[in-house]
């Protein structure tokens, strides 16, 4: 019997083997073709019940299936899984063109959406109703045969070219390892770091030494304290070429092959570009509003980054008589000088983040703002040893969602951090189904002396994905698809960094900063530094982000059928915004999985776009009180709880009172007066 084709709640992992999913992959999309095929043949008039609800509750199972297998390939995979998502892939890329291209389902959608103002709809049943025409529309229904046929080939090409460019980076980061055996190598490094490096270096097989590998936990440390700047410069030239080496894991071509195709659907769709297809469905709209609004703040942010960059230059020749200052060179002399400026340093402030104390001063954020309960549970299935599982309630212990954690590094899971779902929410027959959702990091493990200590950004990242993680338990809409963080694209990394504000105030931070050897609270002169801290180098950072937003913008906004050469192009991307000189090994493209493999195409400005809506959103908690309960609960039954039921800016100003203004971000950044 195959587990996955029994209905279940929880994913039955301990049964699940991998050659389970091929079959139940194919049996449910066959069952979901029989849905779609039940709504098409019905004789009555098509009505919202019959085919819009039809058509948003079909495929469940293999939504499930799909959920539980995406999210194994991407945290806990293996070279079996990875093959089989190849051979999948496609057949699901097949199978979503199979609906948004049949006829027959489009006709009963547009009788539907042609009758929409006389049919006394709710908000969110116009917007479920607009969202699945839109789904036809916006992919092909309108074409033609030949144009239609050449549509799938598109879809299927992107869906493996995507796969591999993802799994190109990952064998990259997996494959490079640094193994030292001289202890004056590691000169510089915190004794965490060293001891960490030795159990790596053993746990890789090595009897002696040390081992320094691509992963964030690992690489970051090296490249923040060793003194070694030839080993810097190697491990960031290693890190910066992933996918860029002309061999087999090679990704330029993929690069290339992955932009050419989105602008040739684009065009057969009748948008200008793939960005002008993307943003439609944005609130940023077009192309122009973005560049308009990366440019507003590059203006503002480049004058405080190049004052920035000097003053660093500076530092490192007055501390070391550098003459140039270079990419490698930029973690290294940036923490030294925090330290000059502020006293501060990540090694002291992490004996105050232990991994379950930071855990456990979420939840208390979470249960001070929105009256929820965590309880670790032991009889939840998880897929590896590393995750916890917890039941979340509200205050008067009503089941809210199931919730994953999963925070270290392995060989099978891909680098970053990432909130996803094993299951949504919706409502439906008079019950409320209610979500699994699991946050996915790669933090600093624990040694044999010492537990899981954080860095104040790792601090960050938990508070920033368990935002996330806020916006998929708190769901509660009658749709899945517009449930959670099914929103606007540049409207979902609002609950997330909004989170983030609090590790920087007194009031959360004595929740649960606390030492881990003698429990004392983390004293207050750290925090002052913490907060006096936030700004530094805010120019260089802006200006980093920007850069990504203005790549992204480069491969997406535009005609790339003329580019030949990545990584002239990159650099051409990049001109506004270079403070380093150039590194020509190094090629951010090729191992640009945001945009190439996940979901960000178009979509990287998102990220400051989110920030002057958190921004604006922080400042009227800050005004009332970091904890005010009437501003939290408004958030959660605007924001939080409502998903994409609506237009987002409708939703931020029912929360705000007003629309957000970037000057509360320009404020925070410390880059007003510039």
């Amino acid at each position: 019997m195959n587990p996955l084709l029994s209905p279940f709640d929880t994913a039955p992992f301990s049964q699940i083997k991998n050659e389970h999913f091929k079959p139940a992959f194919l049996q449910s999309i066959e069952d979901a073709r029989a849905e779609i095929d039940t709504i098409t043949q019905n004789t009555d008039a098509a009505t919202f019940e019959n085919t819009i609800e039809a058509l948003e509750f079909s495929g469940q199972q293999l939504d499930r299936i799909s959920s539980v297998f995406f999210n194994l390939n991407s945290a806990e995979t293996n070279e079996e899984i990875q093959k089989i998502a190849q051979e999948i892939s496609p057949l699901l890329s097949e199978f979503g063109n199979d609906i948004t291209l049949n006829e027959d389902l489009f006709k009963r959608v547009k009788a539907v959406y042609d009758q929409k103002d006389d049919l006394d709809l709710t908000v969110e049943q116009n917007t479920l109703l607009d969202k699945k025409y839109k789904s036809f529309s916006r992919n092909g229904a309108n074409l033609s045969e030949e144009k239609k046929k050449r549509l799938r080939e598109i879809d299927a090409k992107l869906a493996k070219l995507k796969l591999t460019f993802g799994e190109n980076v990952l064998a990259e980061t997996n494959k490079y390892q640094l193994h030292l055996t001289d202890e004056s190598d590691l000169d510089g490094l915190p004794e965490g770091a060293k001891e960490a490096a030795a159990q790596l270096a053993l746990s890789k097989g090595k009897e002696d030494g040390w081992m320094i590998t691509l992963d964030y936990p690992s690489y970051i440390p090296f490249m923040k304290y060793a003194k070694n700047r030839a080993l810097r410069k190697e491990l960031s030239l290693a890190f910066g070429s992933k996918g860029f080496h002309n061999d087999e894991l090679d990704n330029q071509e993929n690069v290339l092959e992955i932009a050419k195709l989105r602008f040739e659907r684009a065009n057969l769709l009748g948008y200008k570009t793939h960005a002008n297809f993307v943003l439609e469905e944005r609130m940023a709209e077009t192309p122009e509003k973005v560049h308009s609004f990366l440019n507003e703040l590059l203006e503002k942010a480049k004058p405080a980054a190049e004052r920035e960059f000097k003053q660093l230059e500076d530092f490192a020749k007055k501390l070391d008589g550098i003459d140039k200052l270079q990419k490698w060179d930029s973690s290294y002399y940036s923490e030294k000088l925090k330290q000059e400026l502020f006293n501060l340093d990540d090694e002291k402030l992490k004996p105050y983040f232990k991994l379950e104390n930071v855990i456990n001063g979420v939840f208390k954020v979470a249960e001070n703002l929105f009256d929820l309960q965590f309880e670790e549970v032991n009889d939840i299935e998880k897929y590896h040893d590393e995750v916890k599982t917890y039941k979340v309630y509200d205050a008067d212990k009503n089941f809210i969602s199931l919730f994953y954690a999963d925070f270290h590094p392995r060989a099978g899971k891909r680098g970053g951090a990432w909130m996803t779902s094993f299951k949504s929410q919706w409502k439906r027959n008079g019950e409320n189904v209610r979500p699994h959702i699991s946050n996915v990091c790669n933090f600093t493990p624990s040694t044999k002396s010492k537990p899981s200590l954080l860095t104040f950004n790792e601090v960050t990242t938990l508070f920033h994905e368990f935002g996330h993680g806020l916006h998929g338990m708190l769901a509660n809409t009658t749709y899945p698809s517009l449930s959670g963080t099914s929103v606007f694209w540049d409207f979902v990394e609002l609950p997330s960094q909004v989170l983030e504000n609090w590790c920087y105030e007194k009031e959360a931070l004595e929740l649960f900063a606390k030492h881990y050897e003698t429990g004392e609270t983390i004293p207050m002169e750290l925090v002052k530094k913490i907060k006096e801290s936030a700004t530094f180098q805010e120019g260089m950072q802006t200006l980093r982000q920007l850069s990504f937003g203005l790549l992204d913008m480069s491969w997406h906004g535009i005609d790339p059928t003329g580019i030949t050469n990545v990584k002239a192009h990159e650099d051409e991307a990049f001109k506004d915004t270079s403070l380093y000189p150039a590194t020509p090994e190094t090629c951010m493209s090729t191992a640009f999985s945001h945009i190439f493999q996940g979901g960000y195409s178009s979509g990287y400005y998102s990220y400051k776009w989110a920030e002057v809506l958190d921004a604006d959103a922080f400042a009227y908690f800050k005004e009332e009180g970091i904890f005010n309960k009437e501003v939290a609960t408004k958030f959660k039954d605007n924001v939080l709880s409502q998903g994409g039921t609506e237009n987002p800016m409708t939703l931020y100003k029912r929360f705000r009172g007003a629309e957000p203004k970037v000057e509360a971000l320009l404020e925070r950044a410390g880059l007003l007066q510039s």
